[in-house]
């Protein structure tokens, strides 16, 4: 039908913080994201998700340690060992990482458990901040002509 418009489909795009086209985009509007605090050496996740806002929200936080700019707020329980909290942040446009390659890189999973590491996702971002941020992922060409991951199907 000549004019009709594609439906928004919503997700998740990985991009150089510097610009750029996408160099990843995953189709989901909720994610966990961890990693490994670069002082402390202790484990951080962060629960997302994609609002019809399109924006991202926070949801629950848990970190496995505390110290060197990470002490969780006043309102955190210590659960199995984990400070959890959920972050007094509004909805935020994007999330920039420093993904430095003096830690293991940021996780990312979604639903089901498939989890992917930044570095197999994006490996052409490894050293260099990303921007992780909602799109329209219908709407996005593949870059340069080269695979734009999914979930649980690592660039390669």
């Amino acid at each position: 039908m000549a004019g009709a418009m594609a439906a928004t489909v919503l997700g998740l795009c990985i991009a150089l913080a510097q610009g750029g086209p996408p160099l990843a985009r995953l189709p989901v509007t909720a994610f966990t994201l961890s990693w490994t605090h670069s002082v402390e050496r202790v484990r951080w996740q962060e629960a997302w998700s994609i609002g019809n806002d399109h924006l991202l929200h926070a949801g629950l936080a848990r970190i496995s340690g505390s110290g060197a700019g990470m002490e969780p707020p006043d309102d955190a329980r210590l659960i199995d060992g984990h400070w959890v909290y959920t972050p007094a942040i509004g909805p935020l446009d994007a999330l920039t990482l420093a993904n430095s390659t003096n830690t293991p890189p940021h996780r990312i999973c979604v639903a089901g458990g498939v989890c992917d590491s930044l570095d197999a996702l994006a490996p052409a971002a490894r050293g260099q901040p990303v921007r992780l941020y909602p799109c329209d992922i219908a709407a996005l060409p593949d870059h340069d002509g080269q695979p734009v991951a999914t979930a649980g199907e690592p660039v390669g």
